[in-house]
């Protein structure tokens, strides 16, 4: 298990009544949603938010192997269990969504409520473009003389700009003066080989559990026609899915986070 870096944001002078764990996306850190988070507690400043930063990232430790959603579950049960106030929900993003899935499946937990941002419960072979950044932490691991360096070669592998940006949040001084990526690329390929072998779709069709609230990004392609259909008839028989198509592509936190924030004050317990 790992020590798991996180903070918390409360509106100011609020002594929220519980929190809400948040959980960010392959290559990301917590602190990517606060504005999600800011914004949410001035909106219901009975709640409060823990950003958390998984392990491999941001300012979390990497761990011990296995590295994979099992030991992302365990660190977090670790976390929840030196925290002194109540946590009945979470929201993971991408990656981050299937990890909340299998955290709020374990009773111990006591959450609630689980939000899953463009994620997908299915399994399937290793693909995409988070896959194919492997690559580029592998062929252009630095030192780069400056943060436009790095951006430069994930543009170069042909990222857009805003993600190359994104990306580039990761890089971290090699103390010789030179940058170079603080993520481990051997670990992130576990972890997602594990996400995208894990088949979380039980999770959903059990009868009992915590509320779970699927935000489909529309301009994104995660989520396949055949599990938002599957989604939506879970909702439409009466069980514990909510599926929300949200406009907007894969980073809501950044295209559409006012919707996102009034979804997550809708639903959240009360």
């Amino acid at each position: 298990m790992t020590p798991l870096h996180h903070h918390r944001i409360a509106a100011e002078g609020a002594r929220p009544d519980a929190w809400m764990l948040l959980l960010h996306g392959i290559y990301g850190a917590g602190r990517n949603w606060n504005r999600v988070a800011k914004d949410l507690v001035d909106r219901r400043p009975d709640r409060g938010v823990i950003p958390v930063d998984l392990r491999g990232h941001g300012r979390s430790g990497a761990g011990t192997p296995p590295h994979d959603l099992d030991a992302c579950v365990a660190d977090l049960l670790e976390l929840r269990a030196t925290l002194d106030v109540r946590v009945d929900a979470i929201l993971g993003h991408s990656f981050g969504g299937k990890v909340a899935l299998l955290y709020g499946d374990r009773p111990e937990a006591g959450v609630d409520t689980v939000f899953v941002v463009d994620s997908t419960p299915d399994a399937r072979p290793p693909g995409g473009s988070a896959w194919d950044m492997l690559g580029v932490l592998r062929r252009t691991p630095g030192p780069f003389a400056d943060r436009a360096a790095g951006i430069e070669a994930v543009e170069a592998a042909g990222y857009d700009h805003a993600v190359a940006q994104w990306m580039s949040t990761n890089l971290v001084s090699d103390g010789s003066g030179g940058l170079v990526w603080r993520l481990d690329p051997d670990q992130m390929e576990a972890l997602l080989r594990d996400f995208f072998a894990r088949d979380a779709w039980p999770v959903l069709e059990a009868a009992a559990g915590p509320q779970i609230h699927l935000l489909r990004a529309t301009e994104s392609t995660l989520l396949t026609p055949e599990a938002r259909d599957h989604a939506a008839t879970l909702g439409t028989a009466g069980g514990r899915v909510h599926l929300h198509d949200v406009p907007g592509g894969h980073w809501l936190n950044a295209d559409n986070p006012d919707a996102v924030v009034d979804l997550l004050a809708e639903y959240l317990p009360r």
